[in-house]
């Protein structure tokens, strides 16, 4: 008799708290988690592209200190998986193009193929980029005695300026503990479920056996 009071009293005090209530609970801890998230991952996105913008204006030191930001920021959220990396496309061509002058100028026997080069394509494009560069090395390769720059080996490599962080599963913000909130919450519904569902099945298997 005593311990069907104590399953009723535990089912009492179990149904206080009603599902609903933690739905509810659990709906808001979500929203907020969302929310900082997504924060989180904004505050990648800026920084990244300060990173970009650092690397475009060709100030090595400010780019070095975007950079270190960058990965400080990274490594301290969650949610701010840089994918593939950044990639530091403008000192690529910048670095590109000072080893094209080296290898291809006034030193290289065959005179100044770069300069010839360049009177090709520099009317063809307003600045420094990319169609800029491949145009450049097409016609470097026309030169019979001229290396090809694309099996050359002293040329700079793009894999070397992808800068890549590695972005933690949880972190100790407040996106980190919302989402502890959201386990907790769900947690205790779970467990609540199966208590009661528990709880009930041991009073109708006492009522059976009286």
């Amino acid at each position: 008799m005593a311990d069907k009071r104590r399953v009723r009293r535990t089912i009492k005090d179990l149904q206080r708290i009603k599902t609903w209530q933690l739905l509810v609970l659990l709906i808001l801890a979500v929203f907020i988690a969302a929310t900082f998230l997504r924060l989180n991952n904004i505050g990648m996105v800026e920084r990244r592209a300060a990173v970009i913008a650092a690397d475009k204006a060709g100030i090595e030191d400010s780019t070095i200190k975007r950079l270190y930001d960058l990965q400080q920021y990274v490594s301290a959220h969650m949610n701010t998986d840089l994918g593939k990396g950044v990639y530091l496309e403008d000192s690529y061509n910048r670095d590109y193009q000072v080893w094209q002058t080296t290898v291809y100028g006034d030193s290289n026997p065959n005179g100044n193929i770069y300069k010839k080069a360049q009177d090709v394509c520099a009317p063809r494009f307003s600045h420094y980029s990319t169609a800029y560069l491949q145009c450049t090395t097409s016609e470097l390769a026309k030169y019979p005695a001229a290396a090809d720059p694309g099996t050359d080996t002293s040329a700079p490599k793009p894999a070397s300026y992808v800068h890549g962080y590695i972005s933690p599963v949880w972190s100790p913000d407040f996106a980190g503990w919302s989402v502890v909130a959201c386990v907790v919450i769900t947690l205790m519904i779970i467990v609540r479920l199966v208590s009661l569902g528990v709880l009930k099945l041991m009073l109708r298997q006492h009522y059976r056996s009286v």
